[in-house]
């Protein structure tokens, strides 16, 4: 008992924060999110610490590797289990919604009647080629840019090569890496004072969450909010067991779940996957996943793999295939769902800002819909994000055991001290 109250100490006290600030939401309501400051100062204490700790947990882990082939079969590794696991959760999220009428004509006649009540809100959009977006897209204009976390991908490429330089330059780049180490160092410190918090400001985050849910939401919505819950933790109990167990077996089973609960709790607390970053890279190393993997793969893994937002890119289409009768009776109709979707995800990874809004734009206009359904598609982004950000965070913890299979051998779990 004293053993699994070690083990699960922190858990326990984190899932006891919320279930509180859930029973303060529900009871108050509205008048709980006179907590909302105390949550706020937790999550932007944990986002302010985004981009040091990706470019420092980056630039180190390439920098230290001592065999620059390790580091391109993790960085190949990494991108093959993100294809594959991508293209899993896409099928699911398809297969999912097409027996399902997330919409009936009645409610859909209600739904299209609450746009006329919603204000619209002027997009300013530019025009730019494939080649103009990649560039925005790998790097920015100004060293300063890359200090936000809009600019994650940029960070990424910039932290890659930045790593690569430093080893490159031996020894006279070793006191530039001895300071990146000592930097890392008081990071990590840094995150370990933060998570003494955890408790209060996710508790204050989630009461001032569950009093703030609007009660008036079309059956729609709620059709679709209660199918992609059901889905996710579906796919977040059968899926990611599947993956620990081909990663590591039975003890990587037993590894996973032991560790994965308080990743779990912090990404639907704080609905985002770079704030978990932290919390998801600590997780992973105490799976027995090597440093250099896991600080490589979860930042990789918060740009551009998000198994939630895949399955909710289907979620969308379906909802508007649904809502405008629109056929899937052909193959092509099929492929044609299948393909928007993932590229309308990889918009949402891909884009610095207002991402989210360029691929719903990106649904509507390749799949034919009219752009009056704009609002409908951020309704449906906004009611699925909590369970979609906990799929996207720990989709990269669970990636992160494949990525180590493959790149360490069957036998890596030997060395996980229990």
């Amino acid at each position: 008992m004293k053993k699994f109250l070690s083990n699960y100490k922190s858990t326990i006290i984190l899932l006891v924060a919320l279930i509180v600030g859930a029973i303060v939401g529900i009871i108050f309501q509205e008048k709980a999110t006179v907590l909302q400051p105390l949550g706020d100062i937790f999550v932007n204490l944990l986002l302010v610490i985004i981009v040091p700790l990706i470019f420092l947990t980056i630039t180190t882990s390439i920098a230290k590797m001592q065999s620059p082939k390790r580091f391109g079969k993790i960085i190949v590794t990494i991108v093959v289990v993100f294809v594959i696991t991508s293209l899993i959760a896409l099928l699911i999220g398809f297969a999912s919604t097409t027996f399902t009428k997330l919409v009936d004509t009645e409610d859909g006649e209600a739904i299209r009647a609450s746009l006329e009540e919603t204000s619209e809100e002027e997009t300013e959009e530019e025009d730019f080629t494939i080649a103009e977006r990649t560039v925005q897209l790998l790097t920015v204009g100004d060293f300063q840019e890359l200090l936000s976390k809009n600019n994650i991908i940029a960070l990424l490429v910039f932290s890659i090569i930045c790593g690569i330089a430093t080893k490159m330059a031996g020894e006279k780049g070793k006191p530039f890496l001895d300071f990146l180490n000592s930097a890392n160092e008081v990071v990590q410190n840094f995150i370990k004072v933060l998570m003494y918090y955890a408790p209060i400001g996710l508790g204050c985050y989630f009461a001032a969450l569950v009093g703030s849910f609007g009660a008036s939401i079309a059956i729609g919505y709620l059709k679709t909010f209660i199918l992609y819950t059901v889905v996710a933790f579906l796919f977040y109990f059968i899926i990611y067991t599947l993956y620990a167990f081909i990663a590591g077996g039975k003890k990587g089973v037993t590894e996973f779940w032991k560790n994965a609960l308080p990743v779990t709790f912090t990404s639907l607390a704080t609905c985002s996957s770079a704030a978990s970053i932290p919390v998801n890279i600590e997780c992973a190393k105490k799976i027995g996943v090597p440093s250099d993997i896991a600080e490589t793969t979860v930042p990789m893994g918060t740009s551009f793999h998000k198994d939630g937002s895949v399955i909710g890119s289907v979620f969308k289409i379906m909802f508007l295939v649904c809502l405008f009768g629109t056929s899937l009776s052909t193959p092509s109709a099929i492929f044609q769902v299948l393909g928007v979707a993932l590229l309308a995800n990889l918009l949402i990874t891909g884009v610095p800002i207002g991402g989210g809004t360029i691929s719903e734009m990106l649904i509507i206009t390749m799949m034919g819909f009219p752009v009056a359904a704009l609002p409908i598609l951020t309704v449906v982004a906004t009611i699925i994000d909590p369970p979609a950000t906990m799929l996207n965070v720990v989709g990269d913890t669970a990636s992160s055991m494949l990525v180590t299979r493959i790149v360490d051998g069957k036998d890596w779990m030997k060395d996980k001290k229990d």
